[in-house]
């Protein structure tokens, strides 16, 4: 008979935690992608829970950060009273999409307290630790508070790539609903980062603590706090090329630049066209997939999608060939009819560039050939008023061109 059960565990390398990872360098995108996974795989089992309690306790949870901010006696007092107004304000105008994702069952028993210090690296993988399970009250959130905190927490590191890159992966595998609740996320993020910088402000307290750090720190999360819940005007770039002219690899490069942060909602036709399908993004789909009346469809489920989302007051990136006339002034419309600003390039390159490029492609979207880069050859592109790129270049001699439209 055993006299007493133990269990060995193993410490993980605590320099694995994603905070010291984002402190070392830029993430890669398929990290990225996996830590996108990781938290969308936590939130399909967690627990759905009543919304009202939640929803309700917004407003004091606000008033409670600028009580705090002010008693840490470090910022502007102007500046607190400012970030409390302009969140609850922020709060009356989405409550209504808050209580209807908690009728959707997007309200649920989370992690509660994702920012990258929770999150770690074993085994290739990343995984999140250290919940809140002492307090069911503090972890139900809406499934986009909670991934608000590692949002906003990789733009405190400047990691604005990767966040972009986190949005949307999580956005592409996890249903529509959460495209049609942006809104919140401004208010979302800002929430986070003024918690963060009161907590940091509170470990002044204890000993050995490097207060020029701490002070910095906690300061870098108050901007940050401010400058979310005042984000800037959304706007509407198409990026068009024949395949293999590097039109994905721009999109994904410029949508950092676009805010509100963490930047635009990337739309690619060959996702959505996969999608449409109901196949796996690098599956490839016949010929009858690409019939013109297909093509057509996808071209609306853009513009519908691009009209949604940024109507919401976010940015968005087209990604798509673009080659006919008609496709580029409907899109154009779509930011004309909601007033936001348009921005237009089309990538132009060789055709033995292209097609080297084709080749060089594993597990991608696009399903472009090099014969098929050939037959595009004869496309008849009409007038271009959209901005022409040389793409003959490196992605970054090609994103210089584009930055500097933007």
């Amino acid at each position: 008979m055993p006299i007493e059960y133990a269990i060995e565990m193993t410490r993980f390398d605590e320099d694995l935690t994603l905070d010291h990872l984002a402190e070392a360098g830029p993430f890669q995108p398929a990290f990225v992608e996996a830590t996108a996974d990781a938290i969308a795989a936590s939130h399909v089992v967690a627990p759905r829970k009543p919304a009202q309690p939640w929803i309700d306790g917004i407003p004091a949870l606000i008033e409670g950060n600028g009580s705090a901010l002010h008693a840490a006696g470090c910022y502007p007092s102007e500046e607190i009273d400012d970030l409390t107004r302009s969140s609850l304000a922020s709060f009356a105008g989405i409550r209504h999409l808050l209580e209807a994702r908690g009728a959707q069952g997007f309200v649920r028993r989370c992690h509660g307290d994702l920012h990258l210090a929770n999150l770690v690296l074993i085994a290739q993988k990343p995984v999140l630790f250290d919940a809140i399970e002492f307090n069911e009250r503090i972890a139900t959130i809406d499934v986009l508070y909670d991934l608000a905190f590692p949002l906003m927490d990789l733009l405190r590191y400047d990691q604005t790539a990767a966040a972009n890159g986190l949005l949307n992966r999580y956005l592409a595998i996890t249903p529509d609903e959460n495209r049609a609740a942006l809104a919140s996320l401004p208010l979302f993020q800002s929430i986070r980062a003024a918690v963060r910088s009161h907590v940091l402000r509170a470990q002044f307290a204890r000993a050995g603590s490097d207060e020029a750090t701490v002070a910095k720190t906690a300061s870098r999360y108050f901007d940050l706090a401010r400058s979310l819940i005042h984000p800037p005007t959304p706007r509407l770039v198409a990026v068009g090329g024949l395949s293999g002219t590097g039109k994905s690899v721009q999109a994904r490069m410029i949508a950092p630049l676009l805010g509100p942060m963490p930047g635009a909602v990337v739309l690619r036709s060959d996702v959505l066209r996969k999608q449409l399908f109901g196949i796996n993004e690098t599956s490839r789909l016949p010929a009858a997939a690409y019939q013109p009346e297909v093509s057509r469809q996808i071209y609306q489920m853009l513009e519908q999608r691009a009209g949604q989302i940024l109507s919401q007051g976010h940015s968005v990136v087209i990604d798509a060939v673009f080659a006919r006339e008609d496709e580029r002034l409907a899109t154009e419309a779509v930011a004309e009819v909601l007033n936001v600003h348009f921005i237009g390039f089309f990538l132009v390159t060789d055709l033995a560039t292209r097609q080297r490029r084709i080749g060089h492609r594993t597990a991608d979207a696009s399903d472009a050939t090099a014969k098929i880069a050939e037959f595009q050859e004869n496309y008849d592109i009409g007038p271009l008023g959209w901005a022409t790129i040389d793409a003959s270049g490196t992605p970054e001699q090609i994103f210089d061109q584009c930055r500097l439209r933007i």
